[in-house]
């Protein structure tokens, strides 16, 4: 069976095409960057409009109000890039010295998250629509001029990168809140390869460590070793990341590709476990959907919703919109174990054809920091969340490539299933 394109799962025939990681990008590298994702910013929020002209949405832990995550993302810049008087001291910068005035009076009021609480944020009298994409045109002219004149190391360059993240993983939530309340979206768009095309034309590379077309899912098994874990040598990097350290990894085995869906739902045949979100049996009864994934005549029967459409679900394609609690029921079902993040980073480095990219994936190891660990100027961005929730690794279909890293720690808390999050199995050896 032919599927449709699938923007959530979507798994491609070879390693995609990509700039340098965001690490390590120059400067016309970075403008070219921050352009891009502009775009993609823009390209959202007119789907957002296109859906919800008023652009409301429901007060939930996982959503913010779009006109609210539009305005941030160019307060966040701006409060980094344009009004700040130390950006070109990187991590020496003070991040309480004081700030010229802003482009948009009040912002400071409406859009500092580390201070404006997120239930209240539906209830702030954010500007309209149009006043706010003027604001972010603002923010990033100044930006860009101010890129112009900046030095050439990586500490001239920190902040430029940091916010380029920034806009980046909120695109990504953006998508995020796009599937899970069925607002349409372009396969363009909810895809992260922002940066391909000819926008960066002359600047991207291949990432061969980046392994996202489709393998077949055996195990593999690595023997032990010290491994480094964490961020090393030259680049941008986030504060979780530091306190490089060496680690030493008992001999395991491993998926070399994230469960799919014919694994998970041949699981939820044998258990009754409950299904994830936007997947269902389009039978008339249960007996069509009988077997779970196990390939066969009831694969066509199955559907998943991709931001409003229902699709036939690929079975081979990884399982996504699982929590990590509904991974660890897989695996203790299927007498296996999440990998540790130093068993994840250790295949991801080491085993040939571990293919990582299609879904962000949990591992076993809690969100925690690393020996030596101090925030960075953004202090927000990591030590409040060292709590226990469990660490993700690799990107998912809506992450930008320019963040693809295998150092990179994502952390969500352990019920989350909005998040294009999927699993892989290991298992000790000896």
């Amino acid at each position: 069976m032919n599927h449709p394109a699938n923007p959530l799962n979507h798994m491609v025939d070879h390693p995609p095409a990509c700039p340098p990681s965001v690490r390590q990008l120059n400067a016309a590298e970075l403008a070219a960057a921050l352009v891009a994702s502009r775009q993609r910013t823009l390209g959202l929020v007119q789907a957002w409009h296109r859906a919800l002209p008023t652009l409301q949405v429901p007060c939930t832990p996982e959503l913010n109000p779009p006109l609210w995550e539009l305005g941030h993302v160019g307060w966040f810049q701006e409060w980094w890039m344009g009004r700040s008087q130390q950006r070109a001291r990187g991590l020496a910068c003070d991040p309480d010295h004081a700030r010229s005035p802003s482009h948009l009076a009040g912002a400071d009021a409406l859009y500092n998250s580390s201070r404006v609480p997120h239930d209240s944020r539906w209830h702030l009298p954010l500007p309209n629509l149009a006043d706010t994409l003027r604001y972010l045109e603002t923010v990033l002219t100044d930006t860009l001029a101010l890129l112009q004149t900046a030095g050439s190391t990586d500490t001239d360059l920190y902040f430029w990168r940091l916010v380029l993240a920034h806009e980046d993983m909120h695109n990504e939530a953006s998508v995020y809140m796009a599937q899970a309340l069925n607002v349409p979206i372009a396969p363009e768009l909810a895809r992260g390869n922002t940066l391909s095309g000819q926008s960066v034309s002359g600047i991207v590379e291949h990432r061969p460590e980046i392994k996202t077309q489709a393998q077949p899912n055996g195990q593999a098994s690595v023997p032990a070793q010290n491994i480094t874990l964490g961020h090393s040598g030259l680049g941008f990097a986030f504060d979780n990341e530091l306190g490089c350290h060496r680690v030493w990894v008992p001999a395991f085995d491993i998926d070399t590709a994230p469960v799919t869906w014919a694994q998970y739902l041949t699981f939820v045949a044998a258990t009754g476990h409950r299904l994830p979100l936007h997947v269902r049996c389009a039978g008339n009864s249960s007996v069509e959907c009988s077997g779970g994934g196990v390939p066969g005549s009831s694969n066509g029967n199955w559907q998943q919703r991709h931001f409003g459409t229902w699709l036939p679900l690929n079975h081979a394609d990884p399982a996504v919109h699982i929590s990590h609690t509904d991974a660890l029921a897989w695996c203790q079902w299927a007498g296996r174990r999440l990998p540790t993040e130093a068993e994840w980073q250790c295949a991801a480095q080491t085993v040939p054809g571990f293919a990582w990219g299609q879904v962000w994936e949990w591992t076993s190891s809690p969100f925690a920091p690393y020996p030596g660990f101090e925030p960075h100027p953004y202090r927000d961005y990591s030590a409040p969340w060292f709590d226990g929730r469990p660490v993700l690794k690799g990107f998912c279909a809506a992450t930008a490539y320019t963040m693809a890293h295998v150092s990179y720690r994502n952390y969500f808390t352990p019920e989350r299933r909005d998040i294009f999050a999927g699993f892989r199995s290991a298992a000790s050896l000896g």
